[in-house]
């Protein structure tokens, strides 16, 4: 049995096991990096013990430092949450020499189903389709060039190792196919130590369907039916689902029984994740789904599964780790409903969702219930660092039909506030309510194909900047406020005005006139137009209610250094104070400075090197993510101010050119 349980993990997922734990009446061993002393994972577990400072390496990619966290208070069992150790063979077989219980399948499962190739080969001999493509151990390319050609193009060029899109490229003919194995195998070399690759036929009209498996040790193996993860961007998942959109009891029946004898056919035992791409070029069909991986552990889109089955996955983990068998057989197991997960991130859709850091000044969910589930890692005041996944919340609606789930969830976004980082909040609102989502037909390319709709925040108009005003001239009720309070824009002679001053983005301000009326309303002038609200008031911090032409609507606000957030349903804002100093500060285009806080990986120019517009010059690192900085234009090079390894803040000045001569 277990007693006390570790997760070797942090964020949501930790915070996710601990609740399940805590219910069973485990007590549970948190471990966290410095960056991490004080999140939400460390204050809820029973004990935590510090791993190392915030790299992952260093910590939580730390198998020692795991093991002695579990020597020390005496746990029995260690949870790997997702990610970092979890699909670790070797960390598996050092936790069994310790004499401790791994919350996962044996080491020889994941390594079956850990390179691509080998995998693949297991699959075909199991009787699992497979998509048409090389697995083999010869990567010269001219080799792999002619097997493309025999396979048919489009083909695509996956790494056999790792995942999340690295090492993968799409070849459309013949003539790109040597240029795209090189980077490929660079990618791949870079992220995963293993530069081979292998090649695969390109389905044209993919869904990404996979199915949840679940194994004993006792030979029981079951599915708990597909998730729909086809609305991805550059190959990251963005909405998850269940069931399937459009799935029909013959496939399924199909795709079930092929993920249960993937899963026999490595010995699998605890839950994993079997993940197929289906061709739906002409529909879904049981003869046209092949298999892509399997993902050894439990995956981040699980509570949709939960929410159709009614089952605490986490709690099946915990018993068949201790040596029970499986709660339920195959025909005990039926769906109820749909359900759809988002991811919320901080992250920036507008600049290709490059992620994004930040203190989360303002951070409120709608109340959870039977149909809304909230899972976070963060608080309110929490920082979203380089150091780790950006991910804010998983945000889980469930209904009785898919209309009714996808309804809920967009009224769940709109209904969340943050600021403080930027996020793709707004962008998740406008995929949820897109037509083709509507409709079910979601697929891998869609919102590559919609990017530029889903991803362009709208242009700010005449209200919005009037309810920023009113975010700055109406002050919240103060604490303790007396009769007196209610006249603070009482005025002998004429009416109370405020003004106020936005920035235009060019170092001007945008002036913003706020009158008040005999009856309490507002006239605001603004640069894009006047709007009058007969009724502007602060019932709570954080919130702004009003009333304009007959319609009254809440609007949540805050304010964080010089930025004015607003906030109503899906829409939201952000203003910047005009500053005087501030504007008469010119940056210029000679001067190539951090998007982000990071960690800088490469510089490949030095001082006195002449440049071309668009020249890689730095690669910086930042939430698992690489990002090359370019020339802005030809030139050359002044000063290099960073070196390889260097941490740097958003906004850091890490190299510039030689000011142009004049003609």
């Amino acid at each position: 049995m277990i007693g006390k349980l570790l997760i070797a993990n942090r964020g949501e997922i930790a915070v996710r096991v601990i609740r399940t734990a805590r219910r069973m009446g485990l007590a549970t061993v948190a471990v966290y990096s410095d960056a991490d002393a004080t999140a939400l994972h460390v204050a809820m577990a029973d004990e935590a013990v510090r791993i190392g400072p915030p790299a992952p390496a260093d910590s939580y990619l730390d198998p020692e430092a795991i093991l002695a966290a579990a020597r020390l208070t005496g746990a029995d069992a260690i949870h790997p949450g997702y990610g970092f150790l979890s699909e670790n063979p070797d960390f598996v077989d050092s936790v069994a020499r310790a004499g401790l219980i791994f919350v996962g399948p044996p080491a020889d499962a994941i390594r079956a189903m850990g390179l691509k190739d080998r995998a693949k080969a297991l699959m075909e001999e199991a009787g699992v389709p497979v998509v048409p493509g090389y697995h083999g151990a010869d990567q010269d390319p001219g080799f792999l060039r002619r097997t493309a050609v025999e396979i048919g193009f489009p083909v695509l060029i996956k790494a056999r190792a790792g995942g999340g899109g690295k090492g993968m490229r799409r070849v459309d003919s013949e003539s790109g196919f040597d240029e795209a194995l090189e980077s490929a195998q660079a990618e791949a070399r870079t992220a995963f130590g293993d530069s081979a690759c292998l090649i695969e036929k390109y389905v044209a009209t993919p869904r990404h369907i996979e199915v949840q498996v679940f194994a004993d040790a006792h030979g029981n193996c079951v599915h708990l039916f597909e998730r729909d993860c086809s609305l991805q961007r550059r190959h990251q998942k963005v909405i998850e689902e269940a069931p399937a959109p459009g799935m029909t009891p013959d496939m399924r029946a199909a795709m079930g029984a092929a993920a249960v004898r993937a899963a026999q056919a490595v010995g699998y035992v605890g839950a994993g994740t079997v993940e197929f791409i289906a061709d739906a070029s002409g529909g879904l069909d049981p003869d046209g789904f092949f298999f892509m991986e399997m993902n050894t552990r439990l995956q981040v889109e699980h509570p949709v599964t939960e929410a159709i089955t009614g089952l605490d996955l986490v709690e099946w983990q915990l018993r068949v780790a201790a040596g029970h068998p499986l709660p339920l057989a195959q025909d005990d197991l039926a769906i109820a409903g749909h359900a759809v997960e988002a991811r919320l991130y901080a992250e920036d859709p507008a600049r290709d969702f490059l992620p994004a850091t930040g203190r989360l000044a303002v951070l409120r969910f709608p109340p959870a219930g039977p149909s809304l589930r909230i899972d976070s890692g963060v608080r309110e005041g929490d920082a979203i660092t380089p150091h780790y996944d950006p991910m804010i919340a998983k945000v889980i609606a469930h209904g009785p039909d898919r209309a009714t789930a996808l309804a809920r969830l967009a009224r769940a976004l709109g209904d969340t506030v943050i600021a403080g980082t930027t996020t793709n909040r707004a962008f998740l609102c406008r995929l949820l309510v897109d037509p083709e989502v509507a409709a079910g037909r979601v697929e891998t390319g869609l919102i590559a194909r919609h990017q530029d709709e889903l991803a362009t925040p709208p242009a700010p108009d005449a209200e919005a900047m009037a309810l920023a005003a009113l975010a700055v001239a109406v002050p919240p009720p103060a604490p303790g406020a007396g009769p007196f309070d209610a006249l603070r824009d009482f005025r002998l002679h004429g009416a109370a005005r405020h003004t106020v001053r936005f920035d235009d983005g060019a170092g001007a301000a945008q002036v913003v006139t706020v009158t008040t009326g005999a009856e309490g309303g507002r006239d605001v002038a603004t640069p894009l137009g006047s709007v009058s609200f007969t009724r502007a008031a602060r019932p709570a911090p954080g919130m702004l209610e009003v009333v304009s032409d007959g319609r009254r609507f809440g609007v949540a606000v805050a304010t964080t250094g010089r930025t004015v957030h607003v906030q109503f349903g899906a829409a939201a804002f952000a203003f910047l104070l005009h500053d005087a100093v501030a504007a008469g500060q010119d940056v210029g285009g000679d001067r190539v400075t951090a998007p982000m806080t990071g960690t800088v990986r490469r510089v490949a120019a030095a001082t006195g090197d002449r440049v071309a517009r668009g020249q890689a010059l730095l690669m910086l690192e930042a939430m698992k993510m690489e990002h090359m900085l370019v020339a802005p234009r030809d030139g050359i090079v002044a000063e290099v101010l960073v070196g390889a390894g260097d941490q740097v803040e958003e906004g850091a000045l890490l190299l510039a050119l030689e000011e142009e001569e004049e003609a």
